[in-house]
């Protein structure tokens, strides 16, 4: 006997409302997960996802379901809505989307992005935080997120452009921020990653306005925009693409991947000078400068 998985509790989000409602029309007119794929023109498996919250339906699918059901545009008006606004499950939807991306896009520029962070930084970083109510738990959530995205078989093409000042920052002490930039340069070796540095030199730049990623999932677009205390998922596509344009323009700021190498194995430099507690009897064109603008 096959077991009925519960529907999604239609109060959580409006995305769980509108996967709550696909899942009664379907119910409703008596229909299997495969008849209504050929109406929505999508997969069994991929009904099923939609309506367990893992998957969304697009625009087309929401007219086409719309249309064939005489609903008055219930579905097209609840995407609509689901896309503009706030989502409280939005850790949830981010991670698994994630997990099966075939490429993702980051602009960071406060911090180490989460898929790049050492243990200890992820660490720091969550005992800064205000609203940790199980640190050790959040931690591991955290490590597993990461091995979803980085130690699949087939992992994605990661690419991450971040702020110089990122490199700076004095996170979790000298150790655990030697550690980190160790940690950047051994994933600058992976095939499948490229991390770029946009330098200060730079000056104003649009990334300015805040964190956000670009996720590729089956040739379709998601954008998530970071927040403190929470974020949004934007899968329309012309909002998408503007942050897709974003990407680009800063991008197009960012050093190369070999200078942003050097960049970082010059902070590197400047993390050991400081622990070693070497003095001023350094030669011209050591790390004297670096050394002493990193301690600030």
């Amino acid at each position: 006997m096959s077991v009925v998985r519960a529907p999604l509790n239609p109060k959580v989000s409006l995305w769980h409302m509108l996967a709550y409602l696909l899942r009664w029309e379907r119910e409703k007119n008596g229909l299997s997960l495969a008849q209504w794929g050929k109406i929505a023109t999508a997969a069994p498996s991929t009904v099923s996802n939609v309506e367990a919250g893992r998957r969304k339906i697009d625009e087309r699918q929401a007219k086409i379901i719309d249309r064939h059901f005489r609903t008055g545009g219930l579905f097209e008006l609840l995407l609509w809505y689901a896309q503009n606004g706030h989502n409280p499950d939005w850790a949830q939807s981010v991670t698994a989307y994630e997990a099966i991306a075939q490429l993702i896009r980051i602009y960071q520029g406060q911090y180490i992005p989460g898929p790049f962070q050492t243990e200890d930084y992820a660490r720091a970083l969550l005992l800064a935080g205000s609203e940790v109510k199980d640190l050790g738990e959040t931690l591991k959530a955290r490590m597993e997120r990461q091995a979803a995205i980085l130690d699949r078989p087939e992992p994605p093409y990661v690419w991450a452009l971040l702020d110089e000042d990122v490199l700076d920052d004095c996170i979790g002490g000298v150790e655990v921020m030697r550690a980190q930039l160790r940690y950047l340069l051994e994933l600058m070796q992976r095939p499948n990653i490229s991390i770029r540095i946009i330098p200060r030199s730079t000056g104003a730049h649009i990334g300015k306005d805040g964190s956000f990623r670009v996720i590729t999932v089956d040739s379709r677009d998601i954008a998530y925009a970071g927040a403190a205390r929470g974020g949004r998922l934007i899968e329309m596509c012309g909002e998408v693409e503007q942050f897709k344009l974003d990407f680009d323009r800063i991008g197009q700021k960012a050093a190369s991947e070999d200078a942003s190498r050097v960049l970082i194995e010059r902070r590197l430099e400047a993390t050991e000078w400081r622990c070693s507690g070497a003095k001023a009897q350094l030669a011209p064109g050591s790390t004297t400068r670096r050394a002493s603008r990193w301690r600030r």
